[in-house]
């Protein structure tokens, strides 16, 4: 499959009292058409700055650098990072869409989720027909399994319940036909059975519709649900990759072991939880971020930032043990 995203060194940096920051460090990654990357980490690891950046949605005054290359059929938009305001406005939506954390502080409170989910194919359409217009919106409620299409459409989002919310989200994404879609937490504040739904429909649209997914989360039993394969990032940097049944079997960082040994397991066993915290973007040690908080920590770890080492061609981390 050829590769939809290709991010490379990406670096964001942020003004603060204490300098300049980088939540999103040398970070490189990839998705192909149709392939689910589940991107994973602590609270504070620099995930949805990642994605921000991506979708051209940083706050003023971030300096980026690196490359963000979004391929459209057999050519190349080379560098999204370059873009002005007015051109990333003709990407975001129609090519790389988002869904967020928590559909009620993204929904419009006082409009119709049929008038929002129009409007955003609009927003790059406006010449649409009305006829068109209601097909597709109906066609992307098909797609987002929202039942009662008709009635739905007419309802304002206090009237929904959580998981339809969020379906109206993902619906309002597929409504202009992006190539990307990016999933920031999309499950976290949903029961678990409505999880297992949004979870299930994301996997299925993937398929269908041929969509690559940038799936965020901190729930490592959630990527092994939709990723094919796996990121772990913490304090701004990748710090393993791979596909997702290495990566959750036999782990190569000791920061991804311990994701693992805190996440809850269908049999009775003690959680052990990861000591410390993540630091802060302005108190990152000279060396490897997370030796102050690894049981295998060694003199070189404290020396300089591990390359990403690769133990087979499509398996690294950035550890010296490897």
């Amino acid at each position: 499959m050829a590769d939809l995203l290709i991010v490379s060194g990406l670096t964001v940096e942020l003004p603060t009292t204490a300098g300049w920051v980088k939540p999103v460090n040398q970070v490189s990654l990839r998705i192909a058409a149709g392939e689910s990357l589940g991107l994973v980490g602590e609270s504070g690891s620099g995930k949805t700055m990642l994605s921000l950046a991506v979708m051209g949605l940083l706050p003023p005054g971030a300096r980026v650098s690196g490359e963000i290359a979004l391929r459209n059929g057999q050519a190349e938009t080379n560098n999204l990072t370059g873009l002005s305001e007015q051109q990333w406005r003709r990407v975001r939506g129609r090519q790389i869409a988002m869904i967020f954390q928590e559909p009620m502080t993204s929904l419009n409170p006082v409009m119709r989720i049929g008038a929002q989910i129009e409007e955003a194919i609009l927003a790059h359409e406006p010449k649409v027909e009305r006829q068109e217009l209601q097909r597709r919106l109906f066609t992307a409620m098909q797609h987002a399994a929202v039942l009662e299409a008709e009635t739905r459409a007419q309802q304002f989002p206090h009237q929904l319940s959580g998981g339809l919310r969020q379906r109206a989200m993902i619906a309002m994404a597929l409504a202009p036909q992006p190539k990307l879609l990016i999933a920031d937490e999309p499950t976290t504040a949903l029961d678990v059975t409505v999880q297992k739904q949004i979870l299930d429909l994301l996997d299925r649209l993937r398929r269908e519709l041929n969509l690559a997914l940038l799936f965020i989360t901190h729930d490592l039993g959630v990527v092994a649900k939709v990723a094919d394969r796996v990121a772990v990032m913490y304090a701004g940097r990748i710090v393993e990759q791979g596909p997702a049944q290495k990566v959750l079997e036999a782990p190569q960082h000791p920061y991804t072991r311990g994701l693992l040994a805190a996440s809850p397991r269908l049999e009775r066993a003690a959680l052990t939880p990861i000591p410390g915290t993540v630091p802060r973007a302005a108190e990152l040690p000279p060396g490897c971020a997370f030796a102050p908080r690894c049981s295998y920590r060694r003199r070189e770890c404290d020396q300089a930032v591990p390359a990403l080492r690769f133990r087979e061609p499509d398996h690294g981390a950035r550890c010296v043990l490897v």
